[in-house]
């Protein structure tokens, strides 16, 4: 059983007699429909948990990486929905043993991501705890946000970027072994000037933090749909997860104005799949819970 699965749906849908579906839970984040400054621009709330032992052990980064990661893992679920992270709230569980040191070291992760995507942190809280959890509820403005839902039939499927080193890292990191400082699973490399500019010719996206095969179930289970392969995928590149690449569907019409985007921001795209009438389960064992 898909234990996270079933818990969202606990809240999509209400029971008694009044049933009605939330429309704000499906995608990376929920948008609200408050007007700010015009009347196009919307709200983006999204908000991820960077848990230790759970996500990452303190021998794998130091205290600066994790805050960096932490804040870098919520940004993308903003741009992925087309919108641009203003704002930041930050829960931090803080083990007893850390000292003013460690603590300096850890906010200098989250003020120097916060500092290079222009965002604010504006709040949160903290606990005493015997491990390092942390939660980052980002607030991000959009015009024309990107859903799950909008995939169509006869798109065409594509992911930025190489995928499959996140998954060889990790399992070195798991036999304590060294990787390099650079890893995507240490620092992901987010694109969102890319994906900016593609967005008004997407139908669709979302980021790659579970795994490829994880994210077209999610594609398909919204989208009631299924997809043509054009070559088969690897288990050890679909099932790769803590990527942070994107993954996006469009009209076979734009594909030429999305690779001469893609080239000009030096973007490595792979179209591997066409969206076609069916459903799709992915193959990958689960990693949650």
């Amino acid at each position: 059983m898909n234990k996270e699965d079933f818990f969202i749906k606990q809240f999509i849908k209400n029971s008694g007699k009044h049933k009605n579906n939330n429309k704000f839970i499906g995608d990376d984040g929920a948008i609200i429909n408050e007007n700010l400054k015009t009347k196009n621009e919307k709200y983006v709330i999204s908000s991820d948990a960077f848990f230790e032992n759970v996500h990452f052990k303190r021998s794998w980064m130091n205290l600066k990486q994790i805050g960096q990661k932490a804040m870098l893992v919520n940004i993308s679920d903003a741009i992925v929905m087309n919108a641009v992270a203003k704002y930041a709230l930050l829960t931090v569980a803080i083990p007893k043993e850390f000292n003013k040191k460690d603590l300096k070291q850890l906010a200098s992760g989250f003020k120097k991501v916060a500092k290079k995507y222009n965002i604010k942190i504006i709040g949160g809280d903290t606990i005493a705890n015997k491990k390092l959890d942390i939660s980052i509820t980002i607030i991000s403005i959009t015009k024309n946000s990107t859903l799950r839902s909008g995939t169509k039939k006869d798109d065409l499927v594509c992911f930025t970027g190489n995928l499959g080193k996140s998954k060889k890292d990790l399992e070195k990191l798991l036999k304590k072994e060294t990787i390099d400082k650079k890893s995507k699973f240490i620092k992901p490399q987010l694109k969102p000037y890319f994906f900016y500019e593609i967005s008004p010719f997407v139908n669709s996206a979302l980021d790659i933090s579970d795994g490829l095969f994880f994210e077209l179930e999610r594609l398909s289970k919204i989208n009631k749909i299924g997809f043509e392969f054009f070559e088969d995928i690897k288990e050890e590149i679909g099932c790769s997860g803590e990527e942070y690449e994107i993954l996006f569907t469009f009209n076979k019409k734009v594909k030429s104005k999305i690779k001469k985007i893609a080239k000009r921001h030096k973007i490595k795209l792979s179209i591997f799949a066409k969206v076609i009438e069916g459903k799709y389960k992915n193959k990958c064992r689960g990693h949650h819970f």
